[in-house]
């Protein structure tokens, strides 16, 4: 009986704990590693070390194309760190899931941007909650972007890291495909005097114009260079969508949803010497680039590398390997060059490529024909 009210008086214990942690995190506001700290009792000097991983993975710069996908295992207190670069178009959705055989292990992921290239210095926009494994951003600024991502210390697992991007709008032309589009932002226009302010997505006349995203309609009719047209405001972004040279405008007013029909393609106003075609532009504090808000990605089809999942590193059987920033030969940098005989922590695979680092080093790509596992 002693016993049983013991461990009735401990679970209430530590029911009260949970309760007054939740309740100074709703003041204090603490990050996820943080939590990590006070909830899993993690040492300082253990944390300390951990956190240099990831000051040492901000120092990486290893590039990738999306999709990506690449495989491994963390190993517990091997304190591996991923960081990787890749460039983001406004209006792209970038998307990272990790994949474990474990609901429960803990990955922390990070999110940064460039703010300064000639120092390559990178601002952190967001970060994952703990026990996160998805983790979505919507561009909202072009350029270099980098996202760290670090197992808990103690995390033992096999895992798989997808990358991909989406458009943050429907494609505004029903059935309408990326070849669909034969005339981009910036292409000349009036010889010369002025530039395209926005993307021509061409389509049989008659065609169904979309509602890229849910909004408001503004004005709709008839006038200038764009014919009939139809403007749709994106109260959520803060921007409007222009849609010009309509065959046709449909009868529709106030709020839509994503793919209503608004109109139909034609090629009215300065149109009437071209194929029917959609103009589509986007304006926010003037014209922006509309086409990655609409670019269909490539479809995705992981496929998952195979190696030793009992190797933590590997050797190299070359008398000079070189040290890649991406997993291709073709569109590469050299970071440095590894001897035969050197060890290399296995961080990962990805087709035919391990990612790799050498010994307190930058992480780097190094071919599987180049090394073996020790």
């Amino acid at each position: 009986m002693k016993h049983f009210l013991y461990y009735i008086l401990l679970a209430v214990f530590f029911a009260s704990c949970s309760r007054l942690n939740k309740a100074t995190d709703f003041i204090t506001n603490p990050s996820a590693k943080e939590v990590y700290k006070r909830d899993y009792n993690i040492s300082d000097e253990l944390f300390t070390i951990w956190e240099q991983q990831h000051d040492l993975g901000l120092k990486d710069s290893l590039k990738i194309d999306l999709p990506y996908v690449e495989n491994g295992h963390f190993m517990s207190k091997s304190f591996p760190i991923y960081a990787y670069e890749l460039n983001l178009n406004a209006g792209e959705i970038f998307d990272f899931e990790i994949f474990t055989d474990s609901i429960n292990d803990l990955v922390f992921i990070d999110f940064y941007r460039m703010i300064d290239n000639s120092l390559k210095d990178f601002k952190k926009i967001e970060s994952a909650e703990i026990g996160q494994k998805l983790f979505q951003y919507e561009i909202k600024e072009s350029g270099l972007y980098k996202i760290v991502i670090q197992p808990a210390i103690e995390t033992q697992a096999e895992f798989v890291f997808k990358f991909k991007s989406k458009p943050a709008y429907i494609f505004p032309v029903a059935d309408g495909k990326n070849h669909n589009i034969q005339s981009y932002w910036g292409a000349a226009r009036d010889g010369g005097a002025r530039n395209h302010e926005g993307i021509d997505i061409f389509a049989n006349r008659g065609t169904p114009v979309l509602a890229a995203t849910s909004g408001r309609i503004g004005f709709t009719g008839e006038k200038g260079l764009g014919g009939k047209q139809v403007w749709l405001r994106d109260t959520k972004r803060g921007q409007s969508l222009y849609y010009a040279h309509l065959d046709s405008i449909a009868k529709t007013s106030g709020n839509v949803n994503a793919g209503d029909t608004l109109g139909f393609v034609g090629n009215t106003g300065n149109a009437r010497t071209t194929p029917p075609h959609l103009h589509f532009g986007i304006y926010k504090h003037g014209a922006i680039n509309p086409l990655y808000f609409v670019k269909q990605a490539e479809e995705f089809k992981p496929q998952i590398a195979k190696f030793d999942k009992k190797s933590t590193n590997l050797i190299t059987k070359s008398s000079i390997a070189n040290l890649r920033d991406k997993p291709t030969t073709s569109k590469s940098q050299i970071l440095g060059q590894a001897k035969n005989q050197d060890t290399l922590q296995l961080l990962g695979k990805t087709g035919d490529w391990y990612h790799v680092r050498p010994k307190n080093k930058s992480a780097s790509f190094i071919h599987e024909s180049l090394v073996a596992p020790l």
